[in-house]
């Protein structure tokens, strides 16, 4: 009786951790993705912000720099924006 009370507990606590530890993990997967989410949405933000400014300034921006800013992390297309005011071609931006 006290053994099949014992293998009772261990399932019950076995379930309650495993459910915990889902829950926790949804948590932390949540998260994550709302984080990667951000970081993705705010690079898009700065890519669109970019082209915007190119196009404002030298007019058709070529293919291959969009291919090029499609690429680019947040940090480059920041480094990118600095620029766009400093130089005189759109080549020049990107060197």
């Amino acid at each position: 009786m006290l053994e099949d009370r014992v293998r009772e507990w261990k399932a019950q606590f076995w379930r309650e951790g495993l459910e915990a530890g889902m829950k926790k993990g949804r948590k932390q997967g949540l998260q994550k993705g709302r984080q990667e989410g951000r970081q993705e949405g705010s690079t898009t933000e700065a890519r669109n912000i970019l082209l915007r400014q190119l196009r404002r300034r030298f007019g058709e921006v070529p293919t291959e720099i969009e291919i090029r800013l499609n690429s680019a992390s947040r940090e480059q297309l920041e480094d990118w924006i600095d620029r766009v005011y400093e130089v005189e071609t759109v080549e020049a931006v990107f060197d």
